[in-house]
């Protein structure tokens, strides 16, 4: 079951971010922006921009004489299970400051063996998470994750999904008709967030953007109440734009 060969934004800034992590961490004593520059091949003006979020992510610092350094957050990770414990920290705290965000509650998710999975929620009393009153795992065609990680598959990857999945009606706006969900699968572009308008559940609308780390499809999705959906396009844009520094938390 393969991926879609189309990587994302998210995963453009990851690879860049992971360089700069790379040439800081040459220089023990600090490294200017010039030579890191100069290091990863970034224009100074992209660069700026991923040293502010690894800044505010904790994973570089800068000294007084306005070198880079490695961050805190970076020193913490270690190795072995303590490395493992410090980024699953690390990822629920970023998950937490991205609900706090876009004021929403907030999803991590995968496409596991054939299966959706959502192996993460940040929600909390002012950000409820969406009642799962359908198993997310046989409600993709309908779902904002689903349909985001669909996305990333092939048309074979699909066609094996839905013929263990059949793609029940759940509300009057549930896309039940095969051909449509794929030609809309088709047309989704990764840099524009999959809507689900009352699609899975009357009262709820969401929005996901992809996060493909390594041969795994992810995404990440939030969920607010009918009332707030006016808010849905302005808190997707700012998931899409805050969704590299959780990508970079599951590829460091």
């Amino acid at each position: 079951m393969a991926l879609k060969p189309e990587p994302t934004a998210p995963f453009h800034s990851v690879q860049y971010a992971l360089r700069v992590l790379e040439s800081v961490s040459k220089h023990g004593n600090g490294v200017t922006d010039a030579q890191i520059s100069r290091e990863t091949g970034l224009p100074t003006g992209h660069l700026a921009s991923l040293l502010l979020t690894l800044r505010r992510e904790g994973y570089v610092e800068q000294v007084g004489d306005g070198a880079y350094v490695i961050g805190a957050s970076l020193l913490l990770l270690g190795s072995g299970a303590a490395r493992r414990q410090a980024l699953e920290d690390r990822l629920r705290l970023t998950l937490s400051e991205l609900r706090d965000s876009v004021g929403a509650a907030v999803y991590l998710s995968r496409y596991v063996d054939g299966e959706v999975s959502v192996t993460q929620v940040a929600d909390g009393p002012l950000t409820p998470a969406v009642n799962e009153w359908v198993d997310f795992r046989s409600s993709a065609h309908a779902s904002a994750v689903g349909k985001c990680l669909l996305a990333q598959l092939d048309h074979d990857g699909r066609r094996d999904h839905i013929s263990r999945h059949r793609t029940a009606r759940l509300t009057s706006r549930t896309i039940t008709d095969e051909k449509i969900l794929f030609s809309q699968l088709d047309a989704q572009s990764a840099t524009v967030p999959v809507l689900d308008l009352q699609e899975y559940a009357v009262g709820t609308v969401c929005a996901a953007v992809p996060l493909t780390a390594g041969s795994a499809a992810g995404c990440l999705a939030l969920s607010l109440p009918i009332e707030d959906a006016h808010r849905l396009r302005s808190a997707a844009e700012t998931l899409s734009r805050r969704a590299a520094p959780v990508l970079l938390s599951l590829a460091l």
